[in-house]
């Protein structure tokens, strides 16, 4: 009779959570987690909700970025660039919080970086010629007013001239010395009416070391060639021994992802190679590092992006979740999100173990590229048990 009644309980809360608008398993014994929230939806005003950026403050605050595109899907639509607070891990959200807005194309590529000290510091575009910075001080209650930095941008031109300029998207980094770092890219467009392309293109890094008061550009990582045309949307991470490994969108037909490594994150970057382990339907994707994977308390680097390889006429979906215990050089672990259509993606790890993953997605009301944001909520110990290695 006690175990008819313990299993009637369990039943009761996995109708509850159903009913409250979330998928969870979780269990006493192990603590599994696993959760889905929707976190922006396309409405009467906005017809796409994208480019995800993701990060969780010290205080254990998420903040969540996307473009909010008015009228139209298209990457060159008039759209706000819009944040939504939780301080509950995720289960209930702020109103939008539109942060900057731009009526003659796009205000996008939120590119958010959290600092030691608990500033959030959030690089953007604006018409994808632009370059913009905003810092808040208290956890994005508030930010500063817009400081346009797009001369750090001209400092490329002597080595690229380009006509488009674009950082992450996703979450930057703060290194182990202090220094803040984004990945951006860079098109030298070929065509200027009535839009400008998005390539050939390229991709580097910019970086602040003194908490964002003033901004420097790094060497160009990967120029487009014949062997990796047009690299765009990249994402770097700090490795256990402090050097600096970037992920980049790779449009190759080889279609697996692109990595490069630098010992300062601004120069000296290795020749670019690709990853056998990780497909690449050429797509943006996240990148965290682990410093302490539970249960076995030792350093990891979890990978998130459409694998779709074997899904025909679906370019991107199938999102997957990869781990590497050894600073990326093989990637052992790997656990499906969501098995459905899913774009874009932005990754940010707590001090518990608990993983959250914001990324494009379509239902049956928004098809094309009118996408909502969801965010998944796991744990490494929900990764690795559940994982076909």
């Amino acid at each position: 009779m006690k175990i008819i009644k313990i299993r009637c309980c369990l039943l009761m809360i996995a109708a509850i959570a159903v009913a409250g608008g979330c998928r969870t398993t979780r269990t006493a014994a192990d603590h599994i987690i696993r959760e889905s929230h929707v976190v922006f939806e396309p409405d009467s005003q906005y017809a796409s909700m994208r480019i995800p950026a993701l990060v969780l403050t010290p205080k254990q605050t998420l903040l969540a970025f996307c473009e909010a595109r008015i009228g139209t899907a298209s990457d060159w639509a008039n759209m706000n660039l819009v944040m939504r607070r939780s301080t509950d891990g995720g289960k209930t959200w702020s109103q939008i919080h539109i942060l900057d807005s731009c009526r003659k194309g796009p205000a996008g590529n939120p590119t958010p970086i959290v600092d030691d000290k608990g500033v959030v510091h959030l690089l953007y575009q604006k018409d994808y010629k632009e370059a913009w910075y905003i810092r808040s001080e208290d956890d994005g209650k508030s930010w500063s007013q817009p400081e346009n930095i797009t001369a750090v941008y001209d400092q490329f031109k002597p080595a690229y001239n380009w006509n488009v300029l674009a950082p992450g998207p996703g979450h930057g980094i703060q290194l182990s010395s202090g220094r803040l770092l984004a990945a951006v890219w860079l098109a030298n467009s070929r065509k200027l009416t009535p839009r400008r392309s998005h390539g050939p293109s390229c991709v580097a890094t910019v970086y602040s070391d003194d908490h964002g008061k003033t901004w420097h550009n790094g060497a160009i990582v990967a120029d487009s060639s014949a062997r990796m045309p047009n690299p765009s949307e990249s994402q770097p991470v700090e490795l256990s021994d402090h050097r600096v490994l970037l992920s980049m969108r790779n449009p190759a037909p080889v279609k697996r992802r692109a990595f490069s490594e630098s010992k300062d994150g601004i120069s000296g970057w290795s020749p670019v190679r690709y990853e056998s382990a990780l497909f690449d339907p050429t797509c943006m994707a996240s990148i965290v590092n682990i410093k302490d994977w539970r249960p076995e308390g030792k350093p990891a680097l979890v990978f998130v992006n459409p694998d779709s390889r074997n899904i025909e006429k679906q370019p991107r979906a199938n999102l997957t979740a990869s781990v590497s215990f050894d600073d990326g050089n093989t990637w052992n672990v790997h656990q499906v999100l969501d098995s459905g259509p899913a774009g874009y993606s932005d990754m940010t790890a707590g001090p518990d173990g608990t993983i959250y993953c914001l990324y494009e997605t379509n239902t049956q009301q928004n098809k094309g590229f009118n996408y909502s944001l969801v965010l998944k909520k796991f744990n490494t110990k929900w990764l690795q048990q559940t994982s076909k290695k």
